[in-house]
């Protein structure tokens, strides 16, 4: 009988928490689509510009920015338990904030928050499943699918609740987040001060380690603008209906999630540097599909195909970092937080051009984040070939 602790070889004393990291890395992306879901309806109720609402965006990466960093060290001084509860609980204030006013600084505040409750969630997730696996290019990858699943239901759950009142699904998904933060707090998660490893805090010089982080922070420009404006975009394009255009989110997520999991079955046959670089390529060519042509069919095929490829980017770079990165907070937030400064600058900018160049235009500027993360997994396959995190 199949038995997933023993497919990602986590011993059974651990198995309870990985289940309970991996359903709050479920919500978490539940959150983090919904975002994108409303931005639509919250921008008509608010009287929100395009350039506003690329800023707001910003913001929830900002929130994230800051957590990960933050995440990345707190534990040291109150543990991971305590530190992964209430940097999360900023999550649930967020969502409620959001509904409750339009002012637009108090609307920037929420959009903070509801990026350090994510970013705590992504750190604190990725270095238990890190630690805990030995087989670890399945285990992120299948942490990223349950990533996957939440983002796929929540734009559902909005197109359903819509029409009644927008509120209701952010509400909903505050509610779910708080079941999942008092989970975390009845588990075996640390609640003593992590002690650090000898050098763990010191700053990382390794080539590959930047590398990989600079590929993040191009895939990040991408995935956060294209995530967030996408609703927008084929709204205002007039490309697909309102209801259709949401749900266009949800088959986007859903694609990732089977590209996920195909990426876990198949991270321990192939070199995962050369995995990168077809995915990147896929996700690339794809996208530049998207936005040139002018078929509904084929536009919804080429978002599909998006999903697919930018499926394992994200948590198979992550998984080629040598291990002492993999299993510390203090680099594991260092490189996530730096590539979501990547995140925080171009749903802006998309906003930006928008204002002036029309939402195609806006959307447009992503393709080229995307041909620079190309030319970087290039050189990650040219400079990889042989070494150990390659292989492992």
């Amino acid at each position: 009988m199949f038995s997933l602790g023993n497919f990602l070889g986590v011993q059974k004393e651990n198995r309870s928490l990985l289940y309970r990291i991996y359903f709050a890395f479920f919500a978490s992306g539940a959150m983090s689509t919904l975002l994108g879901a409303i931005l639509p309806e919250m921008g008509e109720a608010y009287n929100l510009d395009y350039a506003f609402r690329g800023i707001l965006l910003s913001a929830h990466q900002i929130g994230n920015l800051c957590a990960v960093i933050a995440s990345g060290f707190i534990p040291y001084l109150i543990g991971r338990k305590k530190s992964t509860f209430f940097l999360g609980l900023c999550i649930v204030i967020g969502l409620v904030l959001m509904t409750l006013t339009g002012n637009p600084l108090l609307l920037f505040v929420a959009f903070v928050f509801t990026g350090i409750g994510r970013g705590t969630m992504s750190n604190i997730t990725n270095v238990v499943v890190g630690e805990t696996a030995e087989n670890k290019g399945a285990g992120l990858n299948l942490l990223h699918a349950s990533f996957a699943v939440g983002a796929f239901i929540s734009p559902f759950f909005a197109i359903a609740v819509i029409p009644v009142h927008w509120e209701i699904a952010p509400w909903f998904f505050a509610a779910l987040m708080l079941l999942t933060l008092v989970l975390l707090l009845f588990s075996k998660l640390s609640s003593s001060p992590v002690k650090k490893e000898k050098g763990e805090g010191t700053f990382p010089h390794s080539f590959q380690f930047w590398l990989n982080t600079a590929i993040m922070f191009f895939y990040l420009c991408s995935e956060a603008s294209l995530i967030g404006w996408l609703v927008t975009y084929f709204q205002d394009a007039g490309i697909f209906p309102d209801a259709i255009s949401t749900a266009m989110q949800s088959f986007l997520w859903i694609m990732i999630l089977i590209g996920r999991l195909m990426c876990a079955a198949v991270s321990t046959k192939v070199n995962r540097n050369v995995l990168i670089l077809i995915l990147g390529l896929m996700m690339t060519s794809f996208f530049i599909l998207m936005i040139t042509a002018t078929n509904p069919a084929v536009i919804a095929i080429a978002v599909f195909l998006i999903g697919l490829s930018m499926s394992g980017i994200y948590p198979t770079t992550l998984s080629t970092m040598e291990k002492k990165y993999n299993s510390s907070t203090v680099a594991t937030g260092l490189c996530i937080g730096t590539a979501t400064v990547g995140a925080i600058l171009m749903p802006s900018i998309v906003g930006s051009v928008a204002e002036t160049a029309g939402i195609e235009g806006g959307i447009a500027t992503i393709s080229g984040a995307m041909v620079i993360m190309v030319v970087l997994m290039i050189i990650k396959v040219i400079t990889g070939r042989g070494t150990a995190s390659e292989r492992d």
